[in-house]
Order: structure tokens, then sequence, then C-alpha cells
């Protein structure tokens, strides 16, 4: 039984030209490999974002919940945000 499967992929023109480009570079020795490397990469991509959401969004969200009081308007983040910002620039 293989352990392969063989697809049929339409890319724009860039993309095609990318995956060419690499191939030619001696890169990668195949236009399948520049694929597969690109799909192990929106794997590891994807990992680390659930892997972000459920360590430290989660951790924020319940740490809200828990004190609600440490909450910030959009407001007061701005005003922050523009305070810091003004002080770094003064610095320079």
């Amino acid at each position: 039984m293989r352990s392969t499967k063989q697809l049929s992929v339409t890319l724009p023109n860039e993309m095609a030209a990318e995956v060419e480009a690499r191939v030619a570079s001696g890169e990668y020795a195949s236009e399948s490999e520049v694929i597969r490397d690109g799909l192990r990469a929106l794997k590891a991509r994807d990992k680390a974002i659930e892997s972000w959401l459920r360590q430290d969004v989660v951790a924020a969200y319940d740490a809200m919940k828990a004190k609600p009081a440490r909450a910030r308007s959009p407001a007061q983040v701005r005003g922050a945000l523009t305070a810091a910002h003004k002080k770094a620039s003064r610095k320079k």
C-alpha cells in the first residue's frame, strides 16, 4: 500500500515561481518537497497558536474573570499606550 497520494495543485503564478525558484536554487529537490515543507510550517504555526491560546489567553481570561477590577477600558489602554509612546519618543 502506498504511503503517499498524488495531488494536482493549482497555484497563482507568483507562488508557482517561488516554488520553482526554491527548487532551482537547490534548496529543495522537488516541487513536492517545497509544498510538504510549507505544510509542515503551517502545522507548526497552528500548533503554536493553539498553545498560546491554551496557555496565555485562557490564563489571562481566567485571571480577569476572577478579578474583574483589573479590566481597563479601550480608552484607558489607548491613553497608556499614547503616554508610553510619547515617553519613548522623548528618550530618542
